[in-house]
């Protein structure tokens, strides 16, 4: 184990550094100490100038843990108070700010400024993010709605004055105001359907939207003929209820399948966007897509590595959670391989590229998440579906019905377009359209009062159909958060030495012991020469005896499977201390729901086999791998599909992304990376992991729901439809009929909460 030195404290170089480790290359004099691993950040993110003068910077850093107002003026509040900061603008709803500053200034101050405040955040690079920060489609909808929702309202009026008996001048007056009022709405309150529908028949086919808009344009035009020719009826009122219920279901199957952002974007957006090249003995900073193999880069300790290569100098450790789900960081020195990504911890070294930009590990990643995601985008809803083939059975009935009512009333013109539109409208898809989104909606608030945000429109359909889960380990069914388990086994005077070495330290064991010694009360001993080996661990003195806190081999102990550090104390044998993770709370009661629901279950991570077996173990998992790398689990997920699984993922870092959108549905924590919760379906957003086998549970629920309104949708269509053939529906009649069939759908759908 490493630890980083305590802040603003130059450490020395140890006096007895391992024989196989240069003087010069073991520590850098100026370098200062490393930042806490949670503020750990890449080099700044300002935009270079063609000229390769740096003109200002636009920084764009993902706040994770941002949730509410009081989030966004804390963030702006702080951020405002740094030089050079010349504004800042938080996005709740991408969980982004953007910073416009000066040149010069570094993301990585930024960072440990908000982490001072108990934020949260990753630097991304705002060139490699295309996503919009403003809901144009969500806003545009609603709007649409509004308009034809006060337009019905006023068109009612005006038909209730009809209805009570008003004739001639009168009722004809009525009908052009309602004209009035119907028309403009009508046109600008349509125009998804009429965009849609449009770009159908120009594609060659019959989507849901083309007898919709058939049904909205039929009926205004009847209308408009029946008050140029004096008729008893019109059905202005028709054509703006028909839009406004159908843009509600549009809206909320809107809502309820809006992804936020690309999660293949958020990982590109990781890549460090600049770094420190060798060049003739100089630093020289450069875009990382200059970087060719064979470059030489320094990485500081705090920083991200910005390609993949070979140690070439300098010992550390690094930080490859985000990458591997490995728990703890690893010792790196000369001719140790790194990827792009990875966190160096505690010293300064010397990397030589062998692959930077899109040929990095995390590039191709982020290819990996982008081809899973383009290929469950194929994935059409039952409606959608459905759909297909109801739509081409509308227009032949409608068509049907003109020309039968033309035949048999000898030329009718009249006659048989009120028929025809009649059985458009009562045909129309809106109870069908609404039969999924109204279900995902109502499925969606009561796992929301659970815990577990909906995401996707079509999870709950996949989720449904699961029959294998796959978990991974560190974050999703722990916590993260090593805690030691054999601290008795230290006496009073060896724990506060301990606790001593650890206090200098951010690294996650240190700090650990360092948090146990407080919650005990121990004060820590009084060292002399503490110093710290990057890469090996920490040291000191007391009195005449020398102290390591580190690695087994730096110490001399035996290293074991189990997740510990070494405790040295002068001549006597070396002490292990054990750690084990905080089981996440209800992880027990999730594995057991979902097996009682007859899943399979495997658990898969990054960790040491000693820690993997142990937990699958204790949460009775038989199926379980270790040490399985990103791709690894994307391929167990792919093998378990070819194998005829549908496969659930759960999981919380970058390494788990791949799986996450490969998945047949995917599930991630909210404490979870940025990249890794847009891969995912649904978000967990408290701890207790327990509501995960009941979202399996109300998915099958929702499935039933959805295949009931499916049967009342084809009950009401055998219902009403020979009404309306036979001429016993009038336009109005048919808008009110669907509108009921609407009405019924979504009642059924509520039976979910």
């Amino acid at each position: 184990m490493s630890v980083a030195p305590a802040a603003g404290r130059l450490v020395a170089p140890p006096a007895d550094i391992p024989a196989d480790i240069p003087e010069a290359e073991a520590w850098d004099e100026h370098v200062s100490a490393s930042a806490c691993p949670a503020c750990l950040a890449a080099p700044s993110a300002e935009d270079l100038a063609k000229s390769g003068d740096l003109k200002g910077a636009r920084i764009m850093l993902s706040l994770p843990t941002a949730h509410c107002a009081v989030c966004i003026s804390d963030v702006e509040r702080e951020l405002g108070r740094q030089p050079g900061v010349r504004s800042s603008r938080v996005n709740l709803t991408l969980k982004r700010v953007s910073v416009d500053a000066e040149a010069g200034v570094e993301p990585a101050g930024l960072i440990a400024a908000l982490g001072r405040i108990g934020y949260e955040a990753h630097e991304l690079d705002p060139g490699l993010l295309s996503a919009t920060e403003t809901d144009k489609r969500g806003r545009d909808l609603l709007m649409r709605i509004g308009v034809s929702g006060f337009a019905m309202m006023n068109i009612m009026l005006l038909s209730i004055a009809v209805w009570s008996g008003a004739e001639s001048s009168t009722r004809d007056l009525f009908h052009w105001i309602s004209g009035a009022i119907a028309l403009p709405t009508v046109a600008f309150a349509g125009q998804p359907f009429f965009i849609s529908a449009w770009t159908s028949l120009r594609g060659g086919r019959l989507g849901m939207d083309v007898p919709i808009s058939l049904a909205i344009i039929l009926a205004s035009s009847i209308s408009v003929f029946e008050t140029i020719n004096h008729g008893h009826h019109a059905y202005f009122d028709a054509a703006v209820m028909l839009t406004f219920f159908l843009l509600i279901g549009r809206y909320l199957d809107y809502r309820t399948r809006a992804v936020a952002r690309s999660a293949a974007e958020e990982l590109a957006a990781l890549e460090v966007p600049r770094a420190t090249l060798l060049r003739d003995g100089a630093e020289v900073v450069v875009p990382v897509g200059d970087l060719r193999p064979g470059d030489l880069v320094r990485v500081r300790p705090g920083a991200r590595v910005p390609a993949d290569g070979e140690v070439t100098e300098g010992h550390s450790e690094s930080d490859r959670s985000l990458l591997t789900g490995e728990s703890l960081p690893v010792w790196v020195g000369p001719g140790t391989v790194l990827s792009a990504g990875e966190v160096n911890l505690t010293g300064p070294l010397t990397l030589r590229v062998t692959a930077a930009g899109k040929d990095s590990s995390l590039h191709r990643m982020a290819d990996l998440v982008a081809m899973a995601e383009s290929a469950r985008t194929r994935y059409t809803s039952l409606a959608e579906r459905a759909a297909r083939a109801y739509s081409p059975v509308v227009h032949i009935l409608s068509f049907t019905a003109f020309g039968f009512w033309m035949w048999l009333t000898g030329g009718d013109l009249r006659v048989a377009v009120n028929i025809s539109a009649a059985v458009l409208i009562i045909t129309c898809p809106c109870a069908l359209g609404l039969a999924v989104p109204a279900v995902v909606t109502a499925a969606s608030g009561r796992l929301f009062r659970r815990g577990l945000l909906i995401k996707e429109g079509t999870a709950l359909e996949r989720l449904a159909e699961v029959d294998t889960v796959v978990f991974d380990k560190t974050g999703t069914l722990t916590l993260g958060t090593p805690v030691p388990e054999n601290l008795d086994d230290l006496s009073a005077q060896d724990f506060a030495m301990a606790a001593a070495l650890a206090g200098a330290s951010a690294h996650p064991l240190a700090q650990a012991i360092h948090l146990a010694a407080q919650a005990q009360g121990i004060a820590p001993a009084r060292l002399n020469d503490l110093r710290e080996v990057p890469g090996y661990g920490v040291e000191g003195r007391f009195g005449d005896q020398r102290l390591r806190l580190g690695r087994a081999d730096w110490v001399g102990a035996e290293a074991g499977t189990q997740t510990a550090t070494h405790l040295k104390i002068g001549e006597r044998a070396p002490i292990t201390l054990r750690f084990t993770d905080h089981l996440r709370p209800g992880a027990e009661a999730a594995v057991a729901g979902l097996r009682a629901r007859g899943l399979r279950v495997w658990l898969v991570s990054g960790d040491v086999e000693g820690a993997v077996s142990a937990l699958a173990a204790r949460l009775g998992i038989e199926d379980w791998r270790a040490g399985a790398r990103p791709e690894e689990k994307a391929a167990l997920i792919a093998d378990l599909t070819g194998q005829g699984a549908h496969v659930l993922m759960v999981g919380d870092g970058l390494n788990d992304t791949a799986a996450l959108a490969s998945a047949h549905a995917s599930i991630s924590p909210a404490s979870a990376l940025d990249a890794a919760r847009t891969a995912s379906d649904i978000v967990l957003l408290g701890q207790d992991l327990e509501p995960v086998a009941e979202a399996v549970g109300v998915a099958r629920i929702a499935r039933r729901r959805i295949k009931q309104n499916f049967t009342i949708s084809i009950l009401y269509n055998i219902v009403a439809v020979p009404l309306a053939l036979v001429g016993l529906a009038t336009p109005l009649w048919a808008a009110l009929a669907m509108s009921l069939s609407s009405v019924t759908v979504s009642l059924n759908s509520l039976r979910l909460k």
